[in-house]
């Protein structure tokens, strides 16, 4: 067993310890287990052989134990005892916003349900609610929750899609007698989730590497396996979660990637229409090719194949038949932004609030990935389950940054907050405070739950703002966890666009916030988008370059689109610019 697989085993026997009523105590010891394995050097097997997993901090006698003995035997008994005391429908009723491990047992304990289902049917008798420390809007929000995990059933989150679908091109790219291969499907197209992964690979001969793929180590289960398609269960861990999605795999001959890889980037709508021009011109187009039976019109490349349609080519981003198709004809399409292009960063935290850096180490790290400056978010007063800053500590954090400011070269780090929006649409500090930030970026974290009118009043209200600069994640939505609180975000964007404000697109992966539809309709309305990480700690950094930019070409933004692909003398000057209008 890995490290990985070992700290998953402590990190279940915790959830199954909570979910039983034992002491949140015993349970804390396998999660800090957990933590402690993960971050091991090197081998655990071999420090399990040598008799050295004692001197790892965090790992007592008991732990010790049953980490010998899963790393040794591949299971632990311990654990599939508690596996088979705790129903396994109350684990999967954790995943709904706002259930912790008590409320689950809670409702367990006094109504007996054991499933998802039976927890709804629950809630539509109304029992839930006569429970004590629930009521009615608890129950509510359940049903919602339930609604919205049936919603999006198993797709996963990109980045956790990512990292598995790299995983397996880089394997499938090694494999002898492979020419080319690629990712399809909406992972190449950056959505947001994804629910399986495509693979396309080009060779004379589709056997041996068919066989290579469902023999991979990161396979734990084949689902088909045919001459030239195999579909298997595939998982990798990412950040201390395991991922595990359906892969499939196709092996055509060269002459035909091409038109391969075009049929399965593209959603339905989009390949409806290419195919309904090629059949206007007299051909026909599908994955084995372009033309007649007689003649085959020849495509090296996905580029030979749009232009043999006469268009430009089209990235994959675009493809979804939202005006790509028309554009093309028209040799219209935008020059998309590119990672290249950003030059700084707004919206990070450091440790004055909830981040887990000082703010040199940010600053050091934004240099690094060649950002001219580095901009400060930090949270305001109230919000203060993120360590919100009170006045004086602003004042401590400027005078740090003034003096950051003059050691470090190559990078500036500028002045800014991420000021609560409060219930009634006004800012979390007065103005003369506010006045003193170089930005303001303006978040709603509380009281998700107002009605949409009056949420819509709350940030049109903040948009109104003088001080504010930039509204940051637009909906409060978590992908896969959370729906966004109810808001009419064309009133919104409206309300940006007549006060001047920037809005943001929140490139953490677990928002991507606004999407990409709004995105263009901000586009649209002249609105100057910002791509911010939303950064709490170095690596975060880069979500800005890679999952930002996926939004922001999704979105048909191009570099003078965006506010922070300006260079830093540029930025200073628009930022003073709006604080003096």
């Amino acid at each position: 067993m890995t490290k990985d697989d070992v700290a998953d085993a402590l990190d279940e026997i915790a959830v199954l310890l909570e979910l039983k009523g034992e002491s949140p105590f015993r349970a804390g010891a396998y999660t800090n287990g957990a933590r402690s394995v993960r971050l091991i050097p090197g081998d655990l097997a071999g420090l399990v052989a040598a008799g050295r997993l004692g001197e790892v901090r965090g790992v007592g006698e008991a732990l010790r134990d049953k980490i010998t003995t899963l790393v040794t035997t591949g299971r632990l008994p311990y654990l599939e005892r508690l596996r088979e005391e705790v129903p396994p429908g109350l684990v999967q009723m954790l995943r709904l916003p706002g259930l912790g491990a008590k409320k689950v047992k809670a409702l367990h304990d006094a109504l007996g349900v054991e499933s998802m289902d039976a927890l709804k049917a629950a809630c539509e008798r109304g029992e839930v609610a006569t429970l004590k420390g629930f009521g009615a809007k608890t129950q509510a929000k359940i049903l919602d929750g339930i609604k919205f995990l049936g919603s999006v059933g198993n797709r996963v989150r990109i980045d956790q899609a990512d990292a598995l679908g790299a995983a397996l091109l880089a394997k499938v790219r090694g494999f002898p007698g492979v020419v080319r291969a690629e990712l399809c499907g909406s992972l190449r197209r950056r959505r947001e989730t994804v629910g399986d992964l495509d693979v396309l690979a080009s060779a004379a001969d589709a056997g041996p590497v068919i066989e290579a793929f469902v023999t991979l180590p990161e396979v734990v289960e084949v689902l088909g396996k045919g001459p030239a398609k195999s579909s298997v269960l595939a998982e990798v861990h990412v950040d201390a979660s395991k991922v595990r999605m359906q892969a499939d795999l196709r092996v055509v001959t060269d002459d035909l990637f091409p038109f391969g890889l075009h049929y399965f980037t593209g959603d339905k709508a989009h390949n409806i229409r290419m195919r309904q021009r090629a059949i206007d011109r007299g051909w026909l187009l599908s994955e084995y090719g372009l033309g007649t039976d007689t003649h085959r019109v020849p495509a090296a490349t996905e580029a030979d194949l749009f232009a043999a349609l006469g268009m430009q080519y089209v990235p994959p981003e675009l493809r979804q038949d939202t005006g790509e198709i028309e554009a093309a004809e028209a040799n219209a399409l935008p020059k998309l932004i590119e990672p290249g292009d950003l030059r700084g960063v707004f919206h990070n935290h450091t440790n004055y609030s909830d981040g887990g850096n000082t703010l040199e180490e940010m600053a050091q790290a934004a240099k690094a990935l060649g950002f001219e400056y580095f901009g400060v978010g930090d949270h305001s007063q109230s919000l203060t389950v993120a360590r919100g800053m009170p006045p004086g500590v602003v004042r401590k954090q400027w005078a740090e940054i003034d003096a950051v400011n003059m050691k470090l070269k190559g990078v500036r780090i500028l002045k800014g907050v991420e000021c609560d929006i409060l219930a009634d649409g006004s800012l979390d500090y007065d103005d003369d405070l506010l006045a003193g930030f170089d930005y303001v970026v303006g978040s709603v974290h509380t009281l998700f739950g107002m009605p949409e009118a009056e949420m819509t009043a709350r940030v049109c209200k903040a948009l109104a703002h003088p001080r504010l600069t930039m509204l940051g994640h637009a909906t409060g939505r978590l992908l896969l966890k959370r729906e966004g609180y109810k808001i009419d975000l064309e009133a919104v964007l409206a309300a940006a666009a007549r006060h001047g404000k920037m809005v943001e697109i929140n490139a953490n992966p677990h928002r991507l916030d606004l999407d990409w539809r709004w995105v263009k309709r901000a586009k649209a309305l002249g609105i100057p988008v910002v791509i911010n990480p939303d950064a709490h700690s170095p690596d975060e950094l880069g979500y800005t370059r890679t999952f930002g930019v996926d939004v922001a070409r999704r979105g048909w933004l191009t570099k003078d689109d965006v506010f922070n692909t300006r260079p830093l003398a540029e930025v200073v000057k628009e930022l003073e610019r709006r604080k003096s209008g």
